[in-house]
């Protein structure tokens, strides 16, 4: 059994298996390898399993950081799932459904999943923990955790100090992966609010992309002031109807996170928006990264959710309108600038 630096025992499992090697999937791998235990990486393209191999470099999403051999890459489910007893799901949101029905066949009953992945699926406007819920189903009680904060990959990487939480029912499952991921420069708080927790860590992507559009046209440190916080009151209303607890809403996977991607260039999301703002157009913007930025999809869910529950978010609607039916930056700001007056917690917003 393998056991880290704090006397951790992963789940009676050989290693931790962490699926997605993109920057955040390979910092949270470097984390766990410096914290003494043995991490099999799943990278979905196969030539940058030769090149980590070779390099023991993220060339492709985290360059510069070095991985431990205690990491091993590799583009086999099978062999990276294998006596894993705690998998870490690091994909792209759209993406994990078909992940996990390939990846099912060779998941424990026993095993810990830990999401760690931010956003909604289009379509069927499942969070990830209700994804894995369904796929997994046949082979439950697989036990489903999820790790999210306000957390930059290359920060992490660093060893920089960096906070975060660990949601989920079971306390006892709660509390080992709090220990698995904490040293010195990473503390990891537990919370029982799975959905608030979830909700918190995509709807922030959304209003990211509004905060870079509006650094993207030079609107000042007061609309970004104004921006975070009534996006915040967006998420909140919505999480409320979704039956979050508002006070997660006012932590580290709320507030916190909000904060840090919204007033961060290392945001995916928020860059989308700044060249949004400065003019460029989605396609060519997509076309040009390598990472996905989550809040791009999950604008379209966000925006389906708040319908379908009759919450009004007016920051999600000019980000949706701008992002897929080409409406100028400025003018979706002025529109919102121009609603209707209202007290500030009034419940309609």
């Amino acid at each position: 059994m393998e056991t880290g630096m704090n006397g951790v025992i992963c789940n009676g499992g050989k290693h931790v298996a962490v699926l997605g090697g993109g920057s955040w999937g390979t910092a949270l791998s470097i984390l766990l390898s410096r914290n003494g235990l043995n991490v099999k990486l799943w990278v979905y393209e196969p030539e940058l399993v030769e090149i980590i191999r070779k390099t023991r470099d993220n060339a492709y999403f985290l360059h510069g950081f070095l991985m431990s051999t205690a990491i091993e890459p590799s583009h086999d489910l099978e062999e990276v799932l294998t006596d894993a007893g705690c998998i870490v799901l690091v994909t792209p949101t759209q993406t994990i459904r078909s992940v996990l029905e390939q990846a099912k066949k060779w998941i424990s009953p026993h095993s810990i999943l830990i999401g760690a992945s931010k956003g909604i699926e289009n379509g069927t406007l499942m969070r990830v923990s209700e994804i894995v819920s369904e796929v997994l189903r046949p082979i439950s009680p697989v036990r489903y955790l999820v790790l999210s904060g306000p957390t930059f990959a290359t920060g992490v990487a660093r060893s920089q100090p960096a906070t975060a939480v660990v949601a989920g029912s079971d306390e006892e499952a709660a509390r080992l992966a709090q220990r698995l991921f904490s040293n010195q420069a990473f503390r990891v708080y537990i919370n029982d609010d799975v959905t608030g927790v979830e909700l918190g860590g995509a709807l922030k992507n959304v209003i990211a992309i509004a905060a870079g559009i509006v650094a993207g046209l030079d609107l000042g440190s007061n609309a970004r002031a104004a921006l975070i916080t009534r996006g915040l009151w967006e998420i909140t209303r919505l999480g409320a109807v979704l039956g979050a607890k508002l006070i997660t809403f006012q932590g580290l996977t709320g507030m916190g996170d909000l904060v840090l991607t919204c007033d961060g260039t290392e945001s995916r999301n928020y860059q989308v928006g700044y060249r949004i703002g400065r003019g460029e157009n989605l396609e060519t913007i997509q076309r040009s990264m390598r990472m996905v930025a989550e809040g791009v999809k999950t604008t379209i869910a966000a925006r389906e959710l708040a319908r379908r529950h009759a919450v009004e978010m007016p920051i999600t609607e000019e980000v949706f309108q701008t992002l897929y039916h080409g409406k100028p930056p400025r003018q979706a700001v002025l529109e919102l600038m121009t609603r209707s007056l209202k007290s500030e917690h009034q419940t309609d917003i």
